[in-house]
């Protein structure tokens, strides 16, 4: 790092006009021993004056004073490049020069380095492990379908002339709609409103037709099964949709409208099924969507005691109706005797119903009011039970 620091203040001082390493060859000393009578200097040299200090090293010579004598002049930028490759590595100024280490037989490395790296890039890139749930995309330079990779190791050609781009197409993908907890209403075939949310499941069946048809394949899933729903929904009542057997239907439904909506896109997407997570009326009317469905229970209730109470009067009036056939028998076979048999029963059931007790007797009849002392008593029983 020194020595590129010096190399570097070497070039600024060159380009100012400036020797790094003394007065520049033009100047003459102000001081130093002059001539004398005779013109000849003080060190027997000729009459003309030598300049005093160190030559400059970038100028032919190097300094050393066994160049030819030419006019003294600053270095430039072009002499200091010029000549910074010589010297044989023996440092300088500029630092020695650099040079690549070479093979046994005075060749370079740098052919064989060269192909080792090619190697290894195309090794890297041309070669593809594929999962056994994956599907490898191969493109292209410049995003051109070449063809999908199966699972397993495969070959390409090296990046950038083709890319692989790997996915899962096993993994089962889930869109819950609506998003969140928004409200999405959907008018059924009796034109009523109802609440409902709903899980899709899908996974992709063709990553070509997946990658290539679709510009965003969640939007494209989300708005065919929102055009399915509201399709299936429409055919049905509210009752329908609200209950058990009509949810099956709608996500059967669902299910076969949106896998014939993207394979019309070529969406290369397979619907695995469809969940209803909540049907229920809308938030504003809920409240007296309970009453109504409060009413509605009630009125059924009501119809039920109703429907029993007229079967247990049939079935009594079909009981009498047969024990009356029964009496018309015995009466066809013996009129007096089932007449005074009927007489019988009738007065036992009507007298049994009276509180009063008759008793036949010569001279005073007794009277005991056996029925009147039996209810007071049931009553002060009654009474104390409370």
């Amino acid at each position: 790092m020194s020595t590129f620091g010096d190399f570097t203040r070497n070039i600024g001082l060159a380009m100012a006009g400036k020797s790094p390493w003394g007065k520049s060859g033009g100047d003459k000393p102000d001081s130093g021993p002059k001539s004398g009578a005779d013109g000849e200097s003080a060190n027997g040299s000729g009459g003309e004056d030598k300049p005093k200090g160190p030559r400059n090293p970038w100028l032919p010579g190097g300094g050393n004073g066994n160049a030819p004598e030419e006019p003294r002049r600053s270095a430039n930028i072009e002499d200091i490049f010029k000549n910074r490759g010589k010297g044989g590595g023996g440092g300088g100024p500029g630092g020695p020069s650099f040079q690549m280490p070479q093979r046994p037989g005075g060749k370079s490395w740098l052919p064989i380095g060269l192909g080792l790296l090619a190697l290894a890039w195309v090794g890297t890139t041309s070669i593809h492990p594929i999962g056994t749930a994956e599907q490898g995309l191969v493109t292209w330079a410049g995003g051109k379908y070449s063809r999908t990779l199966d699972p397993g190791f495969q070959l390409t050609l090296p990046y950038p002339i083709q890319a692989v781009d790997k996915e899962n197409v096993e993994e089962i993908r889930s869109q819950k709609l609506p998003d969140g907890e928004a409200e999405q209403l959907i008018l059924t075939g009796d034109q009523n409103l109802v609440d409902l949310s709903y899980l899709i499941r899908w996974k992709i069946d063709d990553l070509a037709l997946f990658r290539f048809r679709l510009s965003d394949p969640a939007d494209t899933v989300q708005e065919a099964a929102e055009t399915a729903m509201r399709a299936a929904v429409a055919e049905l009542d509210l009752d329908t949709v609200l209950s058990g057997e009509g949810r099956a239907e709608i996500e059967q439904n669902v299910r076969m409208r949106m896998q014939a909506i993207l394979n019309s896109y070529r969406a290369g997407i397979a619907v695995q099924g469809v969940e209803i997570d909540k049907t229920d009326p809308p938030e504003t009317v809920i409240d007296a969507f309970k009453d109504v469905s409060a009413a509605e229970q009630d009125a059924q209730a009501d119809m039920n005691r109703a429907r029993r109470y007229a079967q247990q009067l049939l079935a009594k009036a079909e009981g009498d109706s047969t024990a009356f056939n029964k009496i018309y028998e015995e009466y066809r076979l013996a009129p007096q005797v089932t007449r005074q048999r009927l007489y019988y029963e009738t007065m036992e059931r009507i007298l049994s119903q009276t509180d009063k007790t008759i008793i036949e007797a010569e001279g005073v009849t007794p009277y005991l009011p056996l029925p009147e002392v039996r209810r007071r008593s049931q009553q002060s029983q009654a009474a104390e039970g409370q």
